[in-house]
């Protein structure tokens, strides 16, 4: 009885949320690629839209938070994924935690956490909005009213990127989580690798490194060459290393039980989970980055609260915090001989945290988004397909895949959160953990891309996908 209660209640909730519904007919392979080419060119044109009573400031203490969240300080795009992302997180430790008792194996179960997830990320969103404002992470104009005002434009952006990411999830390709993101750090590193214009901390010296190269080598500076290239050089290692990985796989023979001789084969990624705990892991630490303004104090070195300390530039230098945050350059700083003993401890830490929460996240994610072993199980029996050398029945499909899904989960995970720690060691353009996402989700956008019906499509799409 308390459980229909609890399911009814979740109903009722859901018919006030703001929603997008799914189209009533098949959608065409262009018109797909058209609505989330319209979504990704809103997206980008909201994230030059200033806020208003928001004053100019620079924005560098808080990149890599712009980067994992696709955000874009300043503008309506100031909370990007951050509230969905939040919301995925809190909810995934109370349900796997059992403080809520939900059973996610279950379409009811997955409903109610759809429902509430929605709920609580808009919440946030006005939550957060209030955050940003109060901890100072914008500097808003005097006036009690000017900033009620930014609060609820960094709420009502917060709530557009929701029904962004709707909107592709339902009418476009992949999802809106992953493209923001992906978009963010592609326009990074374009601006890093190829602008021509002058860089502000360096006048007399281009912002793109490959200019700064081709400078440096005509100046005869091999050293500062050098120091042009190593960031690009890592980029391309880990962008390589991804892609080699993306590929590893462990792949089930399947048979059709009313067709013999007929089959395919049911593929396992090693990254079981994909890009969502590394999601979900930097969201987390980006939102210590965060919390740590929240209730910071004038010292002589900086600002300082309880949980972190940073320097006239904003950048952390000590603090719970700061040993939970990527080193800037690990690899560079042990090259030139400068790497001390508490950045060694920092690396030490980061790395530690950041596999440990990829892999309790890749655990969560697959028992909260349908991809455990009996959903899975379900799924090829559906199909009228069934494991060769075994019982067609469910339960022993769900026995076997039970032997690969959550190692996979858990070892997917942890290698991904060792991975995301090793390119952010290296200086990678756009942080490690950015690259290492956008090479993820634009490989796996491709192959979502290649496996739709190809007919339509453009002549020159097509060439590019098959």
């Amino acid at each position: 009885m308390e459980e229909e209660e609890k399911k009814d209640f979740s109903q009722t909730i859901a018919k006030f949320l703001p929603a997008i519904e799914k189209p009533t007919y098949k959608q065409s392979f262009n018109k797909r690629l058209m609505w989330t080419g319209v979504v990704l060119v809103a997206y980008i044109i909201l994230s030059h839209v200033s806020i208003y009573g928001v004053k100019q400031a620079s924005f560098e203490q808080f990149r890599f938070f712009e980067i994992v969240t696709g955000s874009k300080f300043g503008s309506v795009m100031t909370l990007g994924i951050g509230p969905i992302v939040t919301a995925g997180i809190l909810l995934q430790l109370l349900v796997g935690s059992k403080i809520i008792n939900w059973d996610t194996t279950k379409p009811e179960g997955r409903m109610k956490f759809q429902v509430w997830d929605k709920f609580l990320a808009i919440l946030l969103c006005f939550i957060e909005g209030v955050i940003y404002v109060g901890a100072g992470a914008l500097q808003v104009e005097a006036g009690m009213f000017t900033i009620i005002l930014v609060a609820l434009q960094l709420a009502a952006g917060g709530i557009i990127v929701i029904m962004l990411d709707e909107i592709v999830s339902k009418w476009g390709f992949s999802s809106g989580i992953s493209l923001f993101i992906a978009v963010g750090v592609g326009s990074t590193l374009f601006i890093r690798v190829l602008s021509p214009f002058v860089d502000p901390s360096q006048p007399s010296m281009p912002t793109g490194l490959v200019w700064k190269f081709f400078l440096d080598i005509l100046a005869n500076n091999s050293y500062a060459a050098f120091t042009s290239l190593i960031p690009m050089l890592f980029t391309a290692i880990v962008f390589v290393i991804v892609v080699y990985m993306q590929d590893i796989r462990i792949e089930i023979p399947l048979s059709f039980a009313s067709m013999r001789g007929f089959g395919r084969t049911w593929d396992l990624k090693f990254f079981y989970t994909s890009n969502i705990p590394v999601i979900l892991a930097a969201a987390l630490i980006a939102n210590f980055q965060l919390m740590g303004h929240m209730g910071a104090t004038q010292t002589a070195e900086g600002l300082c609260s309880m949980f972190a300390c940073y320097d006239a530039n904003g950048n952390l230098v000590s603090g719970l915090f700061y040993y939970l945050t990527s080193p800037r350059n690990l690899v560079g700083d042990l090259i030139s001989g400068t790497l001390t003993s508490p950045e060694t401890i920092r690396a030490a830490t980061y790395l530690t945290f950041m596999s440990a929460a990829c892999m309790i996240f890749s655990i969560f994610w697959v028992s909260t988004s349908g991809m455990d072993s009996g959903t899975v199980a379900e799924q090829i029996e559906s199909t009228g397909m069934y494991i060769p050398g075994y019982r067609s029945d469910k339960k022993t499909m769900q026995a076997i895949l039970e032997k690969y899904i959550p190692p996979l989960a858990l070892l997917g995970g942890l290698t991904v959160g060792l991975l995301a720690a090793f390119a952010d060691f290296t200086g990678a353009i756009g942080t490690g953990t950015g690259i290492l996402l956008t090479v993820m989700i634009v490989y796996n956008v491709y192959e979502e891309l290649s496996r739709q019906n190809l007919d339509e499509a453009h002549p020159l799409v097509r060439k590019f996908l098959e």
